[in-house]
């Protein structure tokens, strides 16, 4: 049981900064590249500061697929412990890069080396968990997962609260990403690596990718890409625009909106991922189709209803955001019931990270549907988010999984 909790542990802290990672774009990007807009002389350009945060949102979204897939790999060739090491010191290493940036090219790059790690650090601590925990722990497991990242998107919402992030300060903000590091030394000295892997391995070594397109395995996986796409389209195409959208609209004069607006979606995705829980009795597809019907009545009311910044503003960002934030509940619990022992971590990061790419063409998507709106980021979230509806159908082609065990 020690050795449990102690993986658990490792892999509940990795899953935290990977969240505040992942929040700390939408809290500076505004500032940041205002700045950046300042020094390319590109003042006029109304678009600047919206183009180039789907720019950067769209290229970090594909690093962390390709992160998903190369780091997953690993995972399954050389052991979920070396790998998460591997991945969390990536990302760690690579935010803290992103202090020195000059332009909207270099943080593109940043965000895009970076993601490479955060991409494979979720599949590897979601594999060692749910394969050294008994089965009957799993619905609850997945529930510590999801909300462990969303604790971090809240924590990097408390120190944008604390500190002002403008112009002259989001650089500071970007150090705190690399504080991860420091981790890695104790996931290599204490975490054990999952027995289970250990007895794969000595059966069967993994194969490359492309295992996962055999006869066997395709409808799952990419069954399993399409239901990361559509609630990461969601999430990265409209939901993550949410704080951005709260600087839009008090004109940029209350600098703490952005914090406020990530601390309640925060907390509303911790909320409904540890609602997710009740999933293991509900059904893998009936949870799947709840959380896409809910999620598409949250964001059109937030993006239809509500016009102005206030607590009606935060009430529907946390309503929202526990909706929303119920899949990343749903998906530990679920993806890791597709794939065997030998080819677990790849079909997972796979799987969620060709969702990543999917989404990367979400958020491009709603740079386009701004300026089609002229700058609303309300009419092109409303449109996003229609993304639901095909969850809603397309979970009924998926195989219901509840009560099985772990392949092996």
């Amino acid at each position: 049981m020690r050795g449990n909790l102690t993986a658990l542990s490792a892999a509940f802290l990795g899953w935290l900064f990977d969240g505040l990672e992942m929040g700390m774009f939408p809290l500076v990007a505004r500032p940041a590249l205002q700045q950046m807009q300042l020094s390319a002389g590109a003042v006029s350009d109304p678009n600047f500061v919206g183009n180039w945060m789907g720019i950067v949102t769209a290229a970090y979204l594909f690093g962390a697929a390709a992160g998903g897939i190369l780091f997953g790999w690993l995972g399954d060739r050389i052991g979920r412990v070396r790998a998460m090491s591997l991945s969390i010191l990536c990302y760690s290493l690579c935010t803290g890069v992103t202090y020195f940036v000059q332009t909207p090219e270099q943080l593109t790059l940043a965000r895009f080396c970076a993601a490479l790690g955060m991409g494979g650090e979720w599949a590897l601590g979601v594999a060692l968990v749910m394969e050294i925990w008994p089965n009957r722990f799993r619905p609850m497991l997945a529930g510590v997962i999801g909300a462990a990242g969303n604790l971090g998107f809240v924590l990097i919402g408390i120190i944008g609260l604390a500190v002002d992030v403008t112009q002259d300060s989001w650089r500071w903000i970007t150090l705190v990403g690399a504080a991860p590091a420091l981790l890695t030394l104790a996931i290599m000295r204490f975490v054990p690596e999952s027995h289970r892997w250990e007895i794969a391995n000595d059966r069967v070594r993994s194969g490359p990718v492309r295992g996962l397109f055999t006869a066997e395995l395709a409808k799952h996986s990419l069954l399993a890409a399409l239901f990361c796409g559509i609630m990461l389209v969601g999430t990265w195409g409209s939901v993550q625009w949410l704080p951005p959208w709260a600087d839009q609209l008090t004109g940029g004069h209350q600098p703490a909106a952005k914090a406020y607006t990530q601390i309640a979606l925060g907390l509303g995705s911790v909320t409904g991922c540890l609602l997710s829980i009740s999933f293991g009795k509900l059904g893998r597809r009936t949870s799947y189709f709840l959380i896409c019907l809910s999620s598409l009545i949250g964001c059109s009311l937030i993006f239809r209803c509500i016009g102005h910044y206030g607590p009606p503003f935060l009430a529907m960002t946390f309503i929202v955001g526990a909706t929303t934030g119920s899949f990343f509940g749903w998906a530990p619990l679920y993806l890791p019931e597709l794939f065997p022992t030998h080819f677990r971590t790849t079909g997972q990061g796979f799987a969620y990270n060709a969702g990543r790419a999917i989404a990367a063409i979400g958020a491009l998507q709603m740079s386009a549907l701004m300026r089609h709106y002229n700058g609303s980021l309300a009419r092109a979230g409303a449109v996003v988010t229609l993304v639901y509806g095909i969850g809603m159908m397309l979970i009924w082609f998926a195989p219901e999984t509840k009560g099985r065990e772990l392949p092996a």
